[in-house]
């Protein structure tokens, strides 16, 4: 049984026990750890992401789900590179950073769509070294289609930031879920950050079209892939987020897709 930790406005994951004797070793590690991440978050790379942390959390949630600079560790999606900033320099020195992004071919995109997609795989890693300094040899990218028998069980931790909704509304998820978890070890970790809806929010809301899914939903999807719940976290919980906008999530910041109407209440929340 493989290893969910979950973000829906919770988070999920592993708990691993420590050998008293190696609880120093265990403890200056993780400190050490600690002032890594600090200073990649603290760093001028980062200046016009770090509005965004006083939301999303990165350093509690990534130490919630226990990554270590040690760790290969998949990045789901990585879009525009927010947590990729993060995560490559991270894990550049000790670790792997892997950006995994979706098998294309059987999605309703547009065709040019799917040629610029096709040539991802070669062209992320010099995107990274664009986003963090480093060179473009530290760090790997392949498209879900594209996971070998060779790369089965090569991943300790797989992260999925705020997209679960996509697969769902692109009815991926199967597959893309299939394709990850051969990549995990069999003690590997998923950790998935979502947009939560209320527990009762009808499936016609809470089916990923507005961005927003039911803990249970993913719950369920991830059991049936052989994976079970760990731990969840309120880390990144909004209280005055009500989850039942006609524009989904969308109608809040940065997006705003209700344009200036009623602007300034949805910035507020």
């Amino acid at each position: 049984m493989k290893n969910l930790l979950m973000a829906t406005a919770s988070i999920a994951m592993l708990g691993m026990a420590v050998p008293a004797a190696a609880e120093h070793h265990k403890k200056d590690g993780m400190e050490m750890a600690d002032a890594s991440l600090h200073a990649i978050l603290a760093h001028e790379r980062r200046a016009k992401d770090k509005a965004r942390d006083v939301y999303r959390h990165p350093s509690e949630t990534l130490k919630f789900f226990g990554v270590k600079p040690t760790y290969t560790v998949a990045e789901y999606a990585p879009g525009g590179g927010w947590y990729t900033k993060v995560l490559a320099p991270y894990l550049a020195e000790k670790g792997q950073y892997i950006g995994v992004n979706y098998n294309v071919d059987p999605l309703p995109f547009p065709e040019d769509r799917k040629v610029e997609m096709a040539k991802w795989s070669a062209t992320f890693p010099a995107k990274i070294a664009e986003m963090t300094g480093l060179s473009a040899d530290k760090f790997k990218a392949l498209r879900t289609n594209e996971v070998t028998d060779e790369m089965a069980g090569t991943v300790d931790f797989i992260f999925i930031p705020r997209m679960m909704h996509n697969l769902m509304r692109w009815n991926a998820t199967d597959n893309e879920i299939k394709a990850l978890r051969k990549l995990l070890k069999e003690d590997g970790t998923i950790g998935i950050v979502q947009h939560r809806a209320k527990d009762d929010a009808p499936f016609g809301y809470a089916n990923g079209g507005r961005g927003y899914l039911r803990t249970d939903t993913v719950v369920n999807i991830m059991e049936t892939h052989g994976f079970e719940l760990v731990k969840q976290s309120e880390i990144n919980a909004n209280p005055a987020d009500t989850a039942n906008y006609p524009k989904g999530v969308w109608t809040l910041p940065p997006r705003f897709a209700e344009g200036d109407v009623d602007k300034a209440k949805y910035a507020a929340i």
